[in-house]
């Protein structure tokens, strides 16, 4: 038998509050909040550690122990929530259809191409630090495991998940460039040692 219970139904079974809040106001209020931060483990406690910490059974005990040992977290986390928010509501006024537009061409256009064509601006990064030239692999060369040149030197370049997968690894017989995608960019590996040319 499977059952799935609502988060509603969870607080009803355990006379917590239901909550009611206004159309989207729980999702423009989440934002302001991953931006401030307001509720870390350094404003309000390790939430998960807290609850297995707390002797009590009902909710009112809790609201009484948790605000005992943070007496002035709730109050904090609000003021840094309604700060952000300020900060948002703001920018309201910049925000029209041309701004809209600028975003989802960036999104769709700039970031997924930029996104799958990482490789081209990591071997150029590659070949100005060496002082030389580069190329993408022609399709024949790809079929061989190469993704790039750096002068005369073949690349093959992989996701950092790819060196936890050695049987593949050692499939691949030219330097592999790692790299590791982050919300800002990304992190690339390069081994000191190169393996002879192959060519």
């Amino acid at each position: 038998m499977r059952l799935k219970l609502k988060n509603e139904e969870i607080q009803e079974y355990l006379d917590a509050p239901v909550s009611d809040f206004p159309k989207y106001s729980t999702q423009i209020i989440n934002l302001a909040n991953q931006n401030a931060q307001g509720t870390r483990p350094r404003v309000v406690g390790q939430m998960s550690d807290l609850i297995q910490e707390f002797p009590g059974k009902t909710y009112q005990e809790w609201v009484q122990w948790y605000l005992e040992r943070y007496p002035d977290a709730i109050d904090v986390a609000t003021d840094r929530i309604t700060s952000m928010l300020e900060n948002i509501q703001a920018t309201f006024p910049a925000i029209g259809r041309e701004l809209v537009k600028r975003w989802v061409e960036d999104l769709v256009l700039v970031k997924t191409f930029a996104g799958l064509r990482f490789q081209e601006a990591i071997l150029k990064r590659l070949a100005e630090l060496k002082g030389c030239d580069y190329r993408l692999a022609h399709p024949y060369e790809e079929a061989q495991g190469i993704d790039g040149f750096v002068g005369d030197q073949p690349f093959s370049i992989k996701p950092i998940s790819f060196k936890s997968k050695p049987s593949l690894a050692d499939s691949i017989q030219i330097t592999i460039i790692y790299y590791d995608k982050k919300r800002d960019g990304i992190t690339i590996e390069i081994p000191d040692e190169e393996p002879p040319m192959l060519f």
